[in-house]
């Protein structure tokens, strides 16, 4: 059976990891984001990982050798020896995230609390946690394999509880 999976990857392999893997026609996400680099001399546009030596592998565990031994990959996160499963809907709502890339931060790594689904907007139907920042509310995805969340600003008004039994 498939499932998403994090990979970690020698420090920035990221991109060359997905290329290799995309070529063994193994379904890849490598979430990317555009960062203003600032040099001596210069300012450039940069399409940077937004998780730094992590990438994420749809691909049936049985056949994880073709993954491990792609260049570049050190190793599929696990906890206690059993691989870490990455939801689907964490990887939609990555997607969904990078729709809008200018509403994007990476945030600290938060402990799963109270999970809300967006109820309106255009990040309708995502599912995360809401922290409060001064005059701002944010939509956090926590992707617990990596140990690595993301937030997004969303009007409040737009959210609602999901029952625990729901939440995952």
């Amino acid at each position: 059976m498939e499932h998403w999976y994090a990979i970690y990857t020698r420090p920035r392999h990221e991109k060359k990891v997905f290329e290799s893997l995309t070529e063994k026609r193994i379904e890849t996400f490598l979430p990317l984001i555009t960062r203003v680099r600032q040099w001596k001399d210069r300012k450039k546009r940069v399409e940077m990982p937004l998780f730094s030596s992590y990438l994420f592998v749809h691909f049936d565990y049985k056949y994880r050798f073709d993954v491990l031994q792609t260049k570049g990959v050190v190793k599929i996160i696990n906890f206690n020896g059993i691989p870490a499963i990455v939801p689907d809907w964490q990887i939609e709502s990555l997607k969904k995230m990078l729709e809008h890339p200018e509403k994007i931060r990476l945030e600290n790594y938060i402990r799963p609390g109270e999970i809300v689904e967006v109820i309106e907007g255009p990040f309708k139907g995502m599912r995360g946690m809401i922290k409060c920042l001064k005059n701002e509310t944010r939509l956090v995805i926590t992707i617990e394999g990596i140990m690595q969340s993301v937030s997004v600003d969303i009007d409040r008004d737009f959210v609602k509880k999901v029952p625990q039994l729901e939440s995952v």
